[in-house]
């Protein structure tokens, strides 16, 4: 996808670093974003003021596709490292469609599998117990990796304990005590240098920890 928006149409590139916004809640809709590289959250605010992490997105994901429909943007785009997002804006996007259909079937592409991710991602966050919502997050940022060609079996996790929890909707102690678990069973493991950087040994025992801890609490509401 990349590669055919720089064949077919110009792009803006912009050099991004932790912290900074890409676009803020309520700002006019007139250009998407393509995340060329590094990781990227996108933030509201609860009622209560709090700011809530909705979503998540990696390289080859699309920015700002919340502001077609209403011509603002719904949410903040913050980056979580030094990274680099594609300013496209939205009517050159068509006209270029218009000229290349192939680019037209990948942005329709790319909304639908964006559709998908957030209805499972909300599946998970209503029926799954804690320890399966960690499992499942880490599983679905090795699988993201995986997608793009990267490796999986060492991942630095973008985000805080507390970060985690706010997008899983769990305490930070949650989060902390569903990866010490994890650890001891050896589903990961904690590298010397730092508790965001994990080793996975085998994706597979992410799912099987997953599958027992959900049949373990289904057993539970049996009895």
């Amino acid at each position: 996808m990349l590669q055919l928006l720089q064949d077919t149409m110009s792009v803006q590139k912009r050099i991004v670093h932790a912290g900074d916004s890409v676009y803020q809640v309520g700002q006019p809709f007139q250009c998407l974003y393509v995340v060329s590289t590094g990781f990227f959250k996108m933030v509201n605010l609860s009622d209560d003021g709090r700011e809530q992490v909705v979503g998540l997105h990696f390289r080859g994901d699309w920015l700002g596709l919340d502001g077609i429909a209403n011509g603002r943007y719904g949410c903040d785009a913050v980056a979580m490292d030094t990274g680099e997002v594609w300013s496209i804006r939205y009517d050159a996007l068509l006209e270029a469609g218009a000229r290349t259909p192939a680019l037209l079937t990948a942005f329709h592409e790319t909304m639908s599998r964006e559709l998908a991710r957030d209805r499972d991602s909300m599946q998970s966050l209503c029926t799954l117990p804690a320890d399966a919502r960690v499992a499942g997050f880490l599983r679905y940022w090795a699988d993201a990796l995986a997608q793009r060609g990267l490796r999986t079996d060492q991942i630095t996790l973008r985000m805080t304990r507390a970060e985690i929890g706010n997008y899983l909707g769990m305490t930070l102690e949650t989060v902390s005590r569903s990866l010490s678990r994890l650890a001891r069973v050896d589903a990961i493991r904690f590298c010397e240098k730092g508790r965001r950087d994990i080793h996975i040994p085998e994706l597979g025992a992410l799912t099987a920890f997953m599958q027992r801890s959900t049949a373990s609490l289904g057993a539970a509401a049996v009895h």
